[in-house]
């Protein structure tokens, strides 16, 4: 159940390089860029690389190095030197060219989580093997009609993801174009990244290896501790909640206002919906309008949770403090309906499958269809252009963060209780002993992707299979 590491991070600068696009060179032998955190300071959104002219090219670089994090300087698995990466910003139809150097001294390689994207080649294909002196470029053309939200990218090499994500392998997507349904006068308000992610000390480094994931953990917004985050009394920011953490739940609440969500895993929702509190499974996001409330303080916290008798129980914490502070201003109505949506419901349903999560009774092997994973095994076969409807169920005492490349799903009802849809998203809750219904359209990409549990703990222990998109 526990699993060795090694892991990351490099260095570099950016520049803007010929034709205007924003590419990367490698500083030697600099820290990292970033200052040494007390709790309390300013929110620090990461630095982004843009796409112009409809490509952004990068390169990133990682290694195992020491970085700034959260006021201490620990051992870190980053990439290009930061703990909390620069987000990748572009826009539906852009390409993306991404080099990524290995410097790990074992395999690595890159998974764009949640895109709608060719798993095949060099694109999302999460069964490629990056050796270390290695350098992979990955190509990746995105749709027009691709979802606009709040995405991520992180290490998914089998089975060591759980230690390069807990390292700090792991930074923010943003794909533009959620503004296009708000209102004229709540296109342009204030956005703040709100990237989640977690680290266990050992020594001077951020610990990977013989991770309990239930002990204490140091949990981080944009890599800081307990950040302060200012908003004016009544006054609308759009907050792009994400939690880029590797094995870990969090359920976030604001005290004494309420989230309103305009998207789910970057899926615009057919209409916003307020929530006192919000779960986030690994690698779950949210995009939510936020109004500041009466002068004053108050805290972002995640509430205490459950996953199980055989899982894990993650205490109270502190996030950030916002502070709602000068002129108040008059909040926008929000409209009824949001975005258009696909809405699988009254869908022809051309297949059916049952798709079972299991686990031994020690907790450290862990099954999919009572097979743990094998690269080489097709585990799912699916037409492209259909529909299929899966009974995803768990037998186990704890519940899984269930996880679907490529294709988004709707999730139609859970322990048999139909639910109501906002749209798609392509991370959900699997309960303990329970069970979802979910529906799947299988649109515009073959090849071979995955399915698992993005407790990454888990995935690597064996809980993922292969699922072959065919015509």
């Amino acid at each position: 159940m526990r699993r060795p590491t090694w892991l990351v991070v490099a260095l570099v600068e950016l520049i803007i390089g010929a034709g205007g696009y924003l590419v990367m060179r490698e500083v030697a032998g600099e820290p990292s860029p970033a200052s040494s955190e007390q709790a309390g300071l300013p929110l620090r959104n990461p630095e982004q690389w843009v796409s112009e002219n409809g490509v952004l090219r990068v390169r990133i670089a990682l290694e195992r190095r020491r970085v700034d994090v959260a006021g201490q300087k620990l051992r870190a698995v980053a990439y290009n030197g930061h703990y909390m990466p620069p987000t990748l910003r572009f826009r539906p139809g852009d390409r993306l060219e991404l080099a990524l150097e290995n410097r790990l001294g074992e395999p690595t390689n890159l998974h764009v989580h949640g895109l709608h994207v060719s798993p095949k080649g060099n694109s999302d294909n999460v069964l490629t093997h990056i050796h270390q002196g290695a350098t992979f470029h990955y190509s990746y053309q995105f749709p027009s009609n691709l979802a606009p939200g709040t995405y991520w990218y992180h290490s998914h090499a089998h089975p060591l993801s759980e230690a390069q994500v807990s390292g700090g392998a792991s930074g923010i997507i943003i794909v533009d174009g959620l503004q296009q349904y708000l209102p004229p006068n709540l296109r342009n308000i204030t956005e703040q990244v709100v990237a989640l992610k977690d680290f266990q000390v050992q020594g001077d480094a951020i610990k990977t290896e013989n991770i309990n994931i239930s002990a204490t953990t140091k949990r981080t917004v944009n890599g800081q501790l307990n950040p302060t985050l200012k908003i004016r009394p009544g006054e609308v920011q759009l907050w792009r909640l994400a939690n880029i953490s590797a094995n870990i739940f969090y359920q976030l609440r604001l005290k004494g206002q309420k989230f309103n969500v305009i998207a789910q895993d970057a899926n615009p929702v057919n209409r916003i919906f307020a929530a006192e509190s919000l779960i986030l499974p690994a690698g779950a996001r949210f995009d939510v309008l936020v109004e500041g409330g009466p002068p004053g303080s108050t805290q972002l916290e995640t509430l205490p949770y459950n996953t199980g008798s055989a899982g894990d129980q993650f205490p109270q914490a502190n996030l950030a403090t916002v502070i709602s502070d000068g002129e108040r201003m008059t909040p926008p109505a929000l409209p009824s309906t949001f975005a258009p949506t696909e809405d699988l419901r009254n869908a022809t349903v051309d297949a059916k499958r049952t798709v079972v999560f299991s686990e031994n009774s020690a907790g450290t092997q862990f099954f999919i269809n009572d097979k743990q994973f094998a690269e080489n095994r097709v585990d799912i076969r699916a037409k492209l252009n259909t529909v299929e409807e899966w009974t995803v169920r768990n037998t186990s005492n704890e519940q899984h963060s269930f996880h679907v490349h490529t294709n988004d799903f709707q999730v139609m009802s859970v322990n048999g209780k139909p639910q109501e849809s906002h749209g798609l998203q392509d991370t959900a809750i699997l309960p303990a002993n329970g069970e979802i219904v979910i529906r799947t359209h299988f649109t515009d990409y073959t090849g071979k992707t995955v399915l698992h549990c993005h407790i990454l703990q888990h995935e690597d222990a064996g809980m993922m299979a292969i699922l072959e998109i065919v015509r």
